[in-house]
């Protein structure tokens, strides 16, 4: 978590979530936005971005007791319509508020941030771009370097503005090992070009992966978003 407690100590209020559909983003947004709020005490606004697909959104989450601390923005749609969620610019712009976006997973998805990103100070932005090796699209640098093309091209963010983070899991029976070699792997593709800053983790393999990698690099995450089988 060490990322995001220096992006704290360097009053950062805006954290923007990119990267593929599928590798995480929205379990990651949730995660985020609750300990944002248990470190700063003040209300997270989590504006649910993500237009690619109607499964595993963060919006789901709306009215969750252990979430309370969290305030839900999204506009109602139909699969794939266009997402206009309003209010973005009034709180990125407020150094009281803290906002989290959880950003559709392609250039269309970006492209719903890119008038909200032009006159924003992007000293108050952490831009964090999910990686995950248990998805396909993750194992080749250079479509991992078109769809980065993409997203710096109609969103207004820079390559310096953005800051890789790594979330190797397939799921509730992605077994440590598999967590362990994701991490590895994900690694080896991108360390000649950037670095992994962060990795996302499930919470109940956290003590364990933490001795190959460190407490300081990785996010516990908690499982919210699960099909109605797995929950228990």
């Amino acid at each position: 978590m060490e990322l995001i407690k220096d992006s704290l100590k360097k009053g950062k209020t805006n954290f923007v979530l990119i990267g593929e559909a599928g590798c995480g983003k929205s379990e990651i947004a949730l995660n985020l936005s609750e300990y944002l709020h248990k470190e700063t005490g003040k209300k997270i606004h989590l504006f649910d971005m993500d237009m690619t697909k109607p499964l595993f959104r963060s919006r789901d989450l709306l009215g969750d007791k252990r979430l309370e601390g969290i305030e839900f923005h999204f506009q109602e749609q139909f699969y794939d319509a266009p997402t206009i969620v309003g209010g973005v610019k009034r709180f990125l712009d407020d150094p009281e508020s803290i906002v989290v976006m959880d950003v559709g997973g392609d250039d269309i998805g970006a492209r719903s941030i890119g008038g909200f990103m032009a006159n924003t100070d992007k000293s108050k932005l952490t831009v964090l771009y999910v990686l995950n090796y248990m998805r396909p699209f993750c194992r080749d640098i250079d479509h991992i370097d078109r769809f980065l093309a993409e997203i710096l091209g109609v969103s207004h963010l820079s390559l310096n503005d953005i800051h890789f983070v790594d979330n190797p899991n397939a799921g509730p029976s992605t077994s440590l090992e598999e967590v362990v070699e994701g991490a590895e792997k994900m690694n080896e593709i991108i360390e000649e070009y950037r670095k992994i800053e962060m990795i996302c983790v499930r919470e109940d393999l956290y003590q364990e992966v933490s001795r190959s990698f460190g407490e300081n690099k990785l996010m516990p995450i908690h499982p919210y978003l699960t099909y109605e089988w797995q929950q228990g």
